[in-house]
């Protein structure tokens, strides 16, 4: 009775050793320079030693003597080679699985023929007394294996996760025309539900509380409504429509940075990296926002080019709204990385009534507009990587004749681990949007140029937990001289699960 449990536990060994014996050789030859050696007839070996390039050093040497010397099912070749280091074609796969086959079944029929009729009454009445046990158990296994197959026929999604942001900011404006100079304190808080149905494909949904007020001299980046309703603030769902195509369709509160790499090393979406708006984007990405469809086409390694376009009266159905008739933004960008150190994006926007504002333009006459902008980031080292970008908006006036030409900068200067593995330092110099040019009735072309100066050093105190205090500082706001310049100060908190 044990020698037949010895065998049949044995049986797995040998097939197991089989498969990784010939299957898994290192290190393996192709395909191709398996099917170009030219096949032997094999001849089976009683002893590890008959083959002439098998050392006891080798890693499998064990494996081989055990299938040569106990189970006699391993051939060689005629010149007495066993030639382990070569690929295995499934000829030779199937000669020596079923020589071992055969072996095995020699071996259990051997045993079997050994074991006395009362072992056999041994197993059947054991077969007997647990049979009401072994039922139990294969409705238990049945069970599961249908609870398991409707969940997976029903599951919502392969993966879901969730996962969350708050952002709690301290700000003072120290400095500026603006009378409102007291400390604020406020909270953005976000709820990300993550899931995908096929592995490759997002689909993302984010509600959204903030309460964190603006400054009037320097747009915030985390800033919201200053109240602390929740509300959906995010949903739109990304698939590859081919290996090198992606598509995204967004619901709602899409922007830019959704579409396309906006090519700035401190683009945080408020929660890392600049504290400002200016300083988190190249102004020209502010005149998209809504609903709508972007595509990535990837054109190699190195090349992509992404097309967007996003509305945001989309849901509004009276004249002159909805997705095509109110504003739009229709984007394209052409984004080259060679090396991970350097990239570099070329972008155009068109624009109808959207956007403007947010360049710290103010235009009430319906308009037109066309922004053409380059960004890049180049990393000097590991750990400092330069950056900036230049915009150039031509807008015009739908109601009257007449337009005007706005132009922004910026060069940005990051030092990576800065004091600590995971820490950021920055700077930001550059020209807040500057009409240089118009001849719109109601829109003066600026004498002055605003320039805005900020710096902040991000502070990881773990993984999930960040401390980035920072100074804003702008000149002449509103491109204004008299306006006094204003320094703004803030101390952001973000915390990620």
């Amino acid at each position: 009775m044990k020698k037949i449990w010895k065998t049949l536990l044995a049986s797995p060994s040998v097939l197991v050793a089989t498969l990784i014996l010939n299957a898994t050789s290192v290190p393996a030859q192709t395909a191709a320079t398996s099917d170009n050696i030219q096949e032997e007839n094999l001849a089976q070996v009683t002893s590890v030693s008959q083959f002439s390039d098998v050392q006891p050093t080798d890693w499998a040497f064990q494996a081989l003597q055990s299938l040569v010397e106990r189970y006699g099912c391993i051939a060689g070749y005629p010149n007495n080679t066993f030639r382990g280091n070569r690929a295995l074609t499934r000829f030779e796969f199937a000669a020596g699985l079923n020589a071992c086959l055969d072996r095995i079944n020699e071996l259990i029929a051997v045993a079997t023929s050994n074991v006395g009729s009362g072992d056999l009454s041994t197993i059947k009445r054991l077969q007997s007394e647990f049979s009401s046990e072994l039922a139990t158990l294969r409705g238990r296994v049945d069970a599961v294996e249908a609870k398991i197959a409707q969940i997976e026929a029903n599951q919502f999604s392969t993966t879901s996760k969730l996962e969350g942001e708050v952002v709690i900011a301290a700000t003072d404006v120290f400095e500026g025309n603006t009378p409102d100079k007291n400390t604020t304190l406020g909270t953005r808080a976000r709820i990300n539900f993550v899931s995908s149905f096929t592995g490759k494909d997002t689909l993302y949904a984010r509600i959204q509380a903030n309460n964190i007020p603006d400054t009037d001299e320097a747009a915030l980046a985390f800033a919201g409504d200053a109240d602390t309703n929740a509300y959906l603030d995010g949903l739109w769902y990304s698939f590859p429509l081919t290996k090198s195509t992606n598509v995204i369709a967004i619901a709602n509160a899409g922007a830019a940075d959704d579409v396309v790499d906006t090519v700035n090393q401190f683009d945080g979406d408020g929660a890392e990296g600049a504290l400002s708006s200016f300083g988190t984007r190249n102004p020209i990405y502010y005149q998209m926002d809504g609903s709508g469809l972007g595509i990535t086409q990837e054109l190699g390694d190195s090349l992509s080019f992404s097309v967007g376009y996003l509305a945001s009266e989309n849901n509004d159905p009276s004249q002159g709204s909805g997705i095509f008739n109110g504003p739009y933004g229709a984007l394209a960008q052409l984004t080259f990385e060679p090396s991970k150190r350097f990239k570099v994006g070329l972008t155009y926007i068109n624009a109808y009534n959207q956007g403007l504002d947010a360049q710290g333009v103010d235009l009430a006459t319906p308009y037109e507009s066309d922004s053409y902008g380059v960004q890049a980031t180049l990393g000097l080292s590991d750990k400092l990587v330069l950056g900036g970008w230049g915009g150039y908006t031509n807008t015009r006036s739908l109601s009257a004749s007449g337009d005007a030409d706005i132009w922004n900068w910026a060069v940005t200067l990051g030092l990576n681990d800065f004091g600590k593995k995971g820490n950021l330092a920055g700077v930001i110099f550059g020209m807040n949007p500057k009409v240089t040019d118009s001849s719109i009735a109601g829109l003066n072309k600026d004498d002055d140029t605003s320039y805005h100066i900020e710096g902040f050093y991000q502070h990881r105190v773990n993984d999930n937990i960040s401390i980035t205090p920072g100074v804003i500082w702008v000149t002449a706001p509103g491109n204004n001289s008299n306006n006094d310049e204003a320094v703004i100060g803030t101390l952001r908190t973000t915390f990620t699960f």
